[in-house]
């Protein structure tokens, strides 16, 4: 038909409409943790399985854990191959993931901490052995420092013969006596805190 146009009719005091581009819909929100903190968490468990295969016997027994994972970790120490170890190893990580791991977490700090109580005691007992075989007076330091330990051992015997074997060139046997008396008499609920940073036996 003459005259009839199609399209959109141009008005000329009138600004062209732009198309506006459609909003994208808001991601959906992510649930749970992320792939990366689940293969951490995965590894943290893994170690804390290696762990528990490290620990004696007994002490693991104390943990009171599942039976399928108890009998996994008894497993992975009897196994020499080192390539069997791994997979069982890796075993022992899967079944970590079904319990959980913040009670054995506590128990393995306990047991950091009482070894490092420990550790700071027997450099303190040798320190002390050292030094009162060495030195006359230490005695008298030894017993004002830890007054709880004075009557515990007789100090003085003990010294005096160590002193003495140690003089004749016999085996230590008194002087690994005198170390004992002075273990014990370290003990925390005993005695007053050990000397800051005790050097270590030669």
């Amino acid at each position: 038909m003459a005259g009839y146009h199609t399209g959109i009719v141009k008005h000329p005091n009138r600004p062209p409409v732009r198309e506006q581009p459609l909003a994208r819909p808001p991601a959906p929100a992510r649930e749970g943790p992320s792939k990366s903190q689940r293969k951490r968490d995965s590894h943290a468990l893994q170690e804390l399985g290696e762990q528990l295969v490290a620990l004696p016997a007994a002490r693991v027994a104390e943990l009171g854990l599942p039976e399928p994972l108890q009998d996994a970790i008894d497993e992975a120490r009897r196994i020499r191959s080192h390539e069997a170890l791994r997979r069982q190893l890796q075993r022992v990580g899967k079944l970590m993931r079904e319990v959980d791991p913040e009670p054995i977490r506590d128990a393995l700090a306990v047991d950091g901490s009482r070894h490092r109580e420990e550790v700071g005691r027997m450099h303190a007992a040798e320190h002390w052995r050292d030094r009162l075989l060495a030195e006359n007076d230490a005695l008298a330091a030894f017993t004002a420092r830890h007054p709880g330990a004075a009557q515990s051992a007789p100090w003085a015997q003990l010294i005096t013969q160590a002193r003495a074997e140690r003089a004749a060139g016999q085996p230590p046997r008194r002087s690994r006596e005198l170390y004992r008396a002075l273990f014990a008499a370290l003990a925390p609920d005993t005695t007053a805190p050990a000397p800051d940073s005790p050097p270590p036996s030669p």
